[in-house]
């Protein structure tokens, strides 16, 4: 892509509107250093010297969308605690839509790492991954019934943290279908089949694996694996992300594409695929065909990588990746 194609993209992206309905998380990152480690047990002593908050999971996504120069609409699951309010204050000043559905019964998905010396040490889960009740998928239906009509794209970012059940996945992949919009899937294995005739799928390269059964680790394992995901989704497209592989996109009656990975140094993949998903869903909404949108998501995703902790790439950081300047 030239980086002339590759401005007039992502200034088309400007504005439009993407729906993501998915697991809402939020990220905390414990900043410090090793200088000892523990009498107790055999492990580093971090000295915390900061802290900090970031959007993760479906919420990372919308931030994505935002920082891209999108408009960005979102739906999830949070808890009653303090982690839900600093995610809609995040939200907030991201510029992000969100319909937030609460749930007394469960906390706010919380992630937080340690990182010592740009290296992560540890990472601890607060989470409950029981699907959501009937009248809080109901809830979010009527969300996505009330908004997808003002958008050209969604975008189902599924954690398997209990936001994305069956019965919901059906319900607004109808809704999506009936407006003829693309609809792009961060897939989760337990779900897999139910991701039929969406756009787009990205699975990363184990979660291709273990849904085909078959090896990635050679060129014709791939491109079987690629043709058999078309075959059992009906989808559009497939994009294989594949670490420092890069990226591999199938679609019907057309040659895999396959893009080297864009990242210079790699320093935290955190929320990467948040990144590519993001990138792509704007991308195609913009008018790009699915092989540019996956060169774009590439480039944004070697930014993101390029980062310590949760980020985003924003459209000057792109283009500069394609040779071009930003404004």
């Amino acid at each position: 892509m030239t980086p002339g194609r590759a401005r007039a993209l992502l200034e088309a992206m400007r504005g439009v509107r993407v729906f993501v309905l998915g697991d809402v998380m939020l990220d905390e990152f414990l900043w410090g250093k090793v200088a000892r480690i523990s009498p107790e047990a055999p492990v580093p002593v971090v000295e915390v010297t900061g802290q900090s908050f970031h959007l993760g999971g479906a919420a990372n996504v919308a931030g994505n969308l935002r920082a891209l120069g999108g408009a960005a609409v979102l739906a999830g699951v949070v808890g009653e605690d303090g982690a839900a309010d600093r995610l809609r204050e995040a939200l907030d000043g991201a510029g992000v839509m969100a319909h937030l559905v609460v749930d007394r019964g469960r906390p706010t998905t919380l992630k937080t790492r340690i990182v010592a010396h740009s290296q992560q040490v540890v990472r601890a889960d607060r989470e409950q991954t029981a699907d959501i009740p009937k009248a809080l998928e109901d809830t979010l239906i009527e969300r996505v019934r009330e908004e997808l009509g003002r958008c050209r794209a969604l975008v189902i970012s599924d954690y398997q943290k209990g936001v994305v059940t069956a019965r919901l996945l059906r319900r607004v992949l109808a809704l999506a279908r009936r407006r003829g919009l693309p609809v792009l899937v961060d897939p989760k294995l337990r779900h897999f089949a139910l991701y039929r005739r969406v756009a787009v799928v990205t699975p990363n390269q184990g979660e291709a694996e273990r849904a085909t059964g078959l090896s990635l680790r050679d060129a014709d394992g791939l491109a079987a694996a690629g043709r058999r995901i078309l075959s059992m989704l009906d989808c559009g497209a497939v994009l294989v992300t594949r670490g420092e592989h890069g990226m591999s996109l199938f679609e019907r009656d057309r040659r895999p594409v396959h893009i080297p990975t864009a990242a210079r140094e790699v320093f935290d993949v955190t929320g990467a695929g948040d990144s590519v998903i993001a990138t792509m869903a704007l991308a195609l909404a913009a008018g790009a065909r699915p092989a540019e949108a996956a060169v774009l998501a590439n480039q944004a995703a070697g930014v993101v990588v390029g980062k310590v902790g949760t980020s985003e790439a924003a459209p000057a950081e792109v283009l500069a990746a394609f040779g071009g300047r930003g404004r």
